[in-house]
């Protein structure tokens, strides 16, 4: 279950990477007025975008809750073996088996139907 502080925490994180993805934009923009050679980004927006990386992270992991395992055999363990791969849209009723019956009575076709009258 997610707390609000947990969320409270993502917040806060995204608004302080947008901060800091703001500020780099601006120093960027005011190296090039002064006419000065970007080298590195200033330490503080460095550290700024990642610490607030990390609690961003930190904070959807909370918010998410628990994660489920990896592998799909892990949720198909308690699927019984028969209905495992029991697919209903792969059900044919309509099929040829059904003139091999000895006692098999073919159906009057549309075309016999409109002969009788």
């Amino acid at each position: 279950m997610a707390s609000t502080i947990h969320k409270l925490i993502v917040i806060i994180g995204f608004v302080s990477l947008f901060h800091s993805a703001f500020s780099a934009a601006q120093h960027r923009s005011y190296l090039r007025i002064t006419s000065q050679e970007f080298t590195t980004l200033p330490l503080d927006i460095v550290v700024q975008a990642v610490v607030s990386l990390f609690a961003v992270m930190w904070g959807v992991l909370n918010v998410a809750g628990n994660l489920r395992e990896i592998p799909a055999a892990a949720e198909l363990n308690n699927v019984r073996w028969e209905t495992q791969k029991n697919i209903p849209s792969f059900y044919m009723f309509n099929h040829r088996g059904k003139a091999l019956a000895y006692n098999y009575i073919p159906s009057a076709s549309k075309s016999d139907l409109d002969n009788i009258e």
